[in-house]
This record gives C-alpha cells, structure tokens and sequence, in this order.
C-alpha cells in the first residue's frame, strides 16, 4: 500500500477514484493536501512549500486550513489519512480552483495531467448533486402538469 506522500503515480487515475477523495468541509467540496499531493505524484511536504510560495494564487475561496476539529474528523472518517492523526501540521483543503492552481505551481507533467482529472471529477461530482436535487420533468408534459403551469 501506498502511502500518502508517495511521490510516485497513483495506478487508478479513474474519475471514481478521485471522486472518492473528494469531501464536503465547511460547505465546499474539496480535496485535502496529502491526497492531492499523491494524485500530482510529490510529497505533501513539497506541495505545501509551493503553496506557500505562491500563497498569491491562493485566495481563501481555493484553499483553507483545516481547524483541529476538521482535521480529527478527517482522520476518523477516511483511514487512508489515518497518519494525519499523527502531524502537527493542519491540513489544507483544496477547491476545484486551488487543486488546479495547485497542479500550475507544481509545473510537472504528471501534476498538470492530474490536474485535468481532477477538476473532472469535481464538475462530475457537482453534476450528480445537481442531478439529485433537481425535480423530475417529464419529457413530454401530461395533462395535470400543464394544468398546473396555468
């Protein structure tokens, strides 16, 4: 098993598959660093100094800090970041805007390929939620929908 700083190329780059690190922290979907950094192939580390050299880049809306709270329950709900438990560090969480941003200021080829992969599966995710909310419409209208219209 990999771990989560492992600056080699995760083998399943499916949509699923990052669509499963993506989380809702704070009302906002987003991905935090230790997967990010696995899916763009550095150490979390490395990431998070690129970061913070381009903090620029990084407006609030495209990457937050996780507080001690957010953190704790990161790690409880998702053992693949069972060693964040173990880092003093807060995490940062990730945006659709600052995961792609993030793959900008790392410049490498596998990162800014992921990158593409990435933000498909946050449009994807967006599309099934929306999907989800959205009131059935029949294709074509019956009687007592148009009378309802009227």
């Amino acid at each position: 098993m990999k771990s989560v700083n492992s600056p080699s190329a995760p083998a399943d780059t499916s949509l699923m598959a990052i669509e499963g690190r993506i989380m809702v922290i704070r009302s906002q979907k987003v991905i935090i660093d230790a997967d990010l950094a696995f899916l763009y192939g550095v150490p979390t580390k490395r990431l998070n100094e690129q970061v913070k050299r381009n903090i620029e880049r990084f407006p609030s809306d495209f990457m937050f800090a996780l507080t001690q709270a957010e953190k704790v329950e990161v790690v409880a709900n998702c053992d693949h970041l069972a060693k964040l438990k173990f880092t003093k560090a807060m995490p940062f969480a990730f945006t659709e805007h600052g995961a792609i941003q993030a793959a900008n200021v790392l410049g490498s080829l596998q990162a800014i390929q992921m990158g593409v992969y990435v933000v498909r599966s946050f449009v994807r995710s967006r599309e099934m939620l929306v999907a989800h909310r959205l009131p059935h419409v029949p294709s074509e209208p019956s009687a007592s929908f148009l009378s309802q219209a009227n």
